[in-house]
């Protein structure tokens, strides 16, 4: 059963950075593996619903971004590692959330509804 498994989140000041790790496994039994894969960030703040922030085709070409994370976020991917990672600089009080990665084949896509597989997220605070 593919699992998607978050990590790097934690307490920042504002104006710091972190990096999210979202480490895969058991893609193969889906019948396609990791590196064929949209892996997409997603974020929840309390009280507000879940959001896209930035996603990453499978040939780690074309990659999306929030407005709000413009030019702040980065993501990336290593096929090599099963893994999708966010670097975060220049963070703000209202990046708060938890962070979830996701997975689905084909395009980038923004909907909750259209992911197949989910992590469990890993909560990133941003305060003094």
């Amino acid at each position: 059963q593919p699992q998607l498994v978050e990590s790097g989140g934690g307490l920042v000041q504002p104006g710091g950075s972190l990096r999210l790790s979202c480490v895969a496994s058991g893609f193969s039994a889906s019948g396609f593996t990791f590196d064929v894969y949209t892996l997409t960030w997603f974020r929840q703040a309390p009280g507000k619903e879940r959001e896209a922030v930035s996603c990453v085709r499978g040939g780690d070409i074309v990659t999306n971004y929030a407005d709000s994370v413009k030019g702040r976020f980065t993501i990336s991917r290593d096929n090599a590692k099963n893994t999708v990672y966010l670097q975060m600089n220049s963070l703000r009080p209202d990046d708060t959330a938890v962070y979830y990665c996701a997975a689905r084949l084909l395009r980038c896509a923004n909907a909750v509804k259209d992911m197949n597989y989910w992590g469990e997220g890993t909560l990133v605070t941003v305060s003094s």
